[in-house]
């Protein structure tokens, strides 16, 4: 596959949203005005989560705007605990949820606790305030979801099989796990980790294999 259509494919991957060095900050910025108006605010900790949650509701034929569900990057786990405080005292707080990566789990435990929202021990208790987590991460869960055969026809149809062939004959990755592989070839750009946040999220849907933590959020709200 040429330049040309790989970077036709990877600007309808990404239509809709930014990309680049802030393109999460941009993305804040946009949902921010539709929370005074929002049923439910589902905090995500960036733009990868919210294109694979966005694109999962839309696969399951749900609208989020219409549904006044605000999915919203909160520039990573440690502004957790500031944005939860931002919503005011827990009586006037619209509905909340959220989603995190495995590493923050206990940073978005320290923030519910902090901001009253809960105090949960336990992951159990985290879902029981429609807070869930990714093991090991948004990419993991998606790949495991998809299958590593499946994974890799999609690198291929987007022409991107041979930079992870490259990557997979580096000697740090040479014979480690398929998933282990292609979860580093996703983190290795920021813009590839987006395209493939809805790549693989169209993928899971299609095939009934969304991961649990995205599909009870999506249930919860």
């Amino acid at each position: 596959m040429d330049a040309t259509n790989r970077r036709e494919l990877a600007r309808r991957a990404l239509e809709g949203y930014d990309s680049g060095p802030d393109a999460s900050d941009r993305a804040t910025a946009r949902a921010l005005p539709k929370v005074a108006d929002a049923v439910a605010v589902v905090l995500v900790e960036g733009l990868s989560d919210q294109i694979a949650l966005e694109t999962a509701a839309m696969g399951r034929g749900r609208d989020l705007e219409a549904e006044r569900v605000v999915i919203l990057p909160i520039g990573g786990a440690h502004a957790i605990g500031r944005v939860l405080t931002g919503f005011g005292p827990p009586a006037t707080r619209v509905r909340l949820a959220g989603l995190c990566d495995l590493h923050e789990e206990e940073i978005f435990r320290r923030g519910l606790v902090a901001a009253d929202v809960g105090s949960p021990r336990t992951r159990t208790d985290m879902e029981h305030l429609g807070f869930y987590v990714c093991v090991k991460d948004l990419e993991d869960e998606l790949i495991r979801g998809v299958g590593a055969a499946e994974v890799q026809e999609l690198f291929d149809s987007q022409g991107d099989l041979g930079s992870f062939r490259s990557l997979q004959s580096q000697p740090a990755w040479r014979g480690q796990e398929p998933e282990a592989q292609m979860r580093r070839f996703l983190s290795s750009g920021a813009r590839r980790k987006l395209r493939y946040a809805r790549l693989l999220a169209e993928a899971a849907v299609g095939r009934d294999v969304l991961p649990r933590p995205l599909e009870a959020l999506l249930t919860a709200v």
